[in-house]
């Protein structure tokens, strides 16, 4: 007998660092609960208050490529030195299960994530300018001026891949911002409840 659950639907949310990302997305969790969110796996290190499970699965740079061989992963990429990736049998099962989900990651596993997966639906986050973004980036203080400036200095190349995505979303106002991914999530969650 068919499984009847019909196929949740999946969101990759994307866009440069600095640009508010896991801001957007927290406010889609908090108005739409049934999402659930992917927690990616990194080799960096944690920043304070993160936690193991919740913000990442922190593997040991050993472990994440031993599982890169293995082909666990529906998208990685390299950053500044750390490994960030996707476990590809979590998101399978949660959408097989009917539930959606929403992936927050890097321009590069977005495109990954694409290319395996056709239904996937896009959306990038685009800042006003790139001024702003430093501005951003330096206020949070989550990183060191090198971290932020090599950050930066792949900002450009994610930009010019936007056109890849399902749709571009300037965030130059954050209610206005959530107002129209909000509009994208509900637009896909309906063609899955249909």
């Amino acid at each position: 007998m068919k499984n009847s659950v019909k196929r949740g639907s999946l969101f990759v949310i994307s866009g440069p660092s600095g640009v508010g990302k896991g801001t957007l997305v927290e406010m889609v969790r908090k108005n739409h609960p049934l999402i659930a969110l992917s927690i990616s796996a990194t080799t960096r290190k944690p920043r304070p208050g993160e936690i193991n499970g919740v913000h990442y699965f922190f593997l040991t740079r050993k472990e994440f490529e031993i599982r890169i061989e293995l082909g666990e992963f529906i998208e990685w990429s390299e950053f500044a030195g750390n490994l960030y990736g996707t476990n590809r049998k979590f998101v399978e099962k949660i959408l097989e299960e009917g539930h959606s989900l929403i992936l927050e990651i890097d321009v590069r596993g977005a495109l990954q994530v694409k290319s395996k997966m056709k239904e996937a639906v896009l959306i990038f986050i685009d800042a006003p300018s790139l001024d702003e973004l430093r501005k951003r980036l330096f206020k949070r203080s989550t990183e060191s001026e090198e971290e932020i400036q090599n950050r930066l200095a792949i900002v450009k190349s994610e930009l010019e891949k936007k056109h890849e995505f399902s749709y571009v979303v300037l965030n130059d106002n954050i209610g206005s911002a959530y107002k129209n991914i909000e509009t994208i999530v509900l637009k896909g969650l309906n063609k899955v409840n249909k």
